[in-house]
């Protein structure tokens, strides 16, 4: 059994679903215009997101009323979540009005009946709220659980299996959140647990031959988990003779790096791994570019034109290619506004696009997945740590790690920088527990001392993130002697560079990226 996270528009939407599947549930973000008939037999409970809307505005998103007098017909669990809360409490005939002001951030909340959502915590406790809008009257039948000193109806419950809180129990900042989601789950919805990705390699495999059809099967690989993990499956489902991965040396890669991806694909069984290396082109076509947006819009055009040409020289040889194989995973479809209504389209695949010129059928066997998931699945595939655990790297590469023009010393700057900084982190046993960490090459330069020279050299930024999914992230409070060793090292080892500067910029504001 399922659960369908209905998406209003929260930004934690999407950490929603993660909640539900890390206490072994698997979940979907669902449209809030889902149908009836969208709701299979394997949906057993319904978690209604937050949202930035008031629900008493005209254009405020609502469920449909074919769909929630559905769920309360079949008796479907159901639980409203901020806005989702709201939203019940209004539909079912309660009120809602905007409050004299607001209540955000960390609130006590004062627990007034005992209830099986309420299982196992304490009368009081901590809860992270975020909203203006309260319910002020509750539909007929229902009765209050919880309250604050802003919310007299900070929780309630109508019936036996539907549920309104008006605090978020998926984030961390509420103390027990993670009992109050499990309570709803288990207790309320009667669920078991029964999602694991480790258990998904037969499923995933199985999904792919149902879908081949004949024919070769391409894929672009970074050497990414996501790429590997898309591919290896791919790999145990079809078998080495029509699987074929391109690694595009694009020339802003780290140190090495398309060299060593081949060498690590041939090992995991591969026997068609293609190395094109268009370094001078690219680098031609960024010579003079500054704006971030156009680098990558020079990136992206190149690599569409490097990949078409360089897979129709294949198939002259090995025949007709019918797929593309896509490493595509859940915060990728959320950012390009394929999961949910809330999601704005941040940006597009241009796999997508791969796929209308060279006539090829999209298969993406973990476009389901959260990156924490796929690296479980990648280790059950027997993948090796070292990709398992290797930061994610942008597509356009070092081109955003070179704030302005890339230039042949600027990125043997940031190669050296980026090698230093990997080995460090490593030596001190720190890497595995960081989102990202890179050198940035940044646009100016600064006056030092060095050998009893005055220099004027490039200012390096050291960019370090902890993050669960790159949604959010924090700067990574690293300890100075871990620091101060990377900065030594730079300047000492690096031509050109006098100064190294640390990042100490959440996002938001800021981007875990430079460009």
């Amino acid at each position: 059994m399922k659960v369908l996270v209905v998406d209003f528009g929260s930004q934690y939407t999407h950490l929603i679903a993660r909640r539900v599947r890390e206490l072994g549930v698997y979940s979907e973000i669902a449209h809030n215009q889902l149908t009836p008939e969208d709701i299979g037999k394997d949906v057993g409970a319904v978690i209604l997101s937050g949202g930035p809307k008031s629900v008493y505005e005209e254009n405020s998103p609502k469920l449909r009323p074919d769909t929630l007098k559905f769920l309360l017909e079949r008796d479907i669990p159901i639980l409203g979540i901020c806005y989702g809360h709201q939203l019940l409490a209004a539909e079912l005939g309660g009120e809602v009005r905007r409050g004299d002001s607001g209540e955000y951030g960390i609130t006590i909340l004062n627990v007034l009946k005992d209830d099986l959502i309420m299982a196992g915590t304490p009368k009081v406790q901590k809860v992270w709220m975020s909203h203006r809008d309260k319910v002020v009257t509750l539909p007929d039948g229902a009765v209050v659980i919880a309250r604050t000193r802003y919310s007299e109806i900070a929780a309630f419950r109508y019936g036996d299996k539907v549920y309104g809180v008006q605090f978020h129990p998926e984030v961390k900042h509420t103390e027990y959140g993670r009992e109050i989601l499990s309570n709803f789950l288990f207790r309320v919805a009667g669920l078991e647990k029964s999602w694991s990705p480790e258990d998904l390699v037969s499923e995933k495999v199985k999904r792919i031959k149902d879908q081949y059809r004949g024919g070769n099967v391409l894929i672009a690989a970074s050497g990414g988990v996501d790429s590997t993990t898309a591919a290896v499956l791919t790999l145990r489902a079809l078998g080495p003779d029509v699987v074929h991965l391109v690694v595009v040396d694009t020339g802003l890669l780290r140190a090495g790096e398309a060299e060593k991806v081949v060498r690590d694909l041939k090992k995991l069984g591969f026997k068609h791994v293609h190395l094109v290396n268009a370094s001078s082109i690219f680098l031609s076509r960024l010579r003079g570019v500054t704006d971030p947006e156009e680098k990558r819009r020079a990136i992206a055009r190149t690599f569409f034109e490097i990949f078409t040409e360089y897979a129709k020289k294949l198939e002259e040889e090995y025949g007709k290619f019918r797929y593309l194989v896509q490493g595509t995973i859940y915060p990728d479809r959320i950012e390009s506004g394929r999961a949910g209504v809330g999601s704005a389209r941040i940006k597009s695949h241009h796999n997508v696009t791969l796929t209308e010129v060279l006539d090829l059928e999209l298969i993406e066997p973990i476009n389901d997945l959260y990156k924490d998931e796929v690296r479980r699945l990648a280790r059950a595939l027997g993948i090796p740590d070292e990709i398992v655990y290797k930061h994610p790297f942008p597509g356009p590469g070092l081109a955003v790690r070179i704030v302005g023009e890339i230039t042949p010393e600027k990125l043997r700057i940031a190669r050296k920088a980026h090698s230093i900084v990997e080995e460090e982190l490593k030596k001190a046993g720190l890497y595995r527990e960081l989102w990202q960490a890179f050198p940035v090459v940044l646009p100016v330069r600064s006056v030092g001392v060095m050998g009893d020279e005055r220099t004027y050299e490039y200012v390096v930024a050291l960019r370090v993130v902890v993050s669960e999914d790159a949604m959010t992230a924090e700067f990574a409070k690293l300890p100075w002697n871990v620091i101060e060793r990377i900065a030594t090292r730079i300047v000492n080892e690096i031509e050109g560079v006098n100064r190294v500067v640390y990042d100490i910029t959440n996002k938001p504001p800021a981007t875990i990226e430079y460009e």
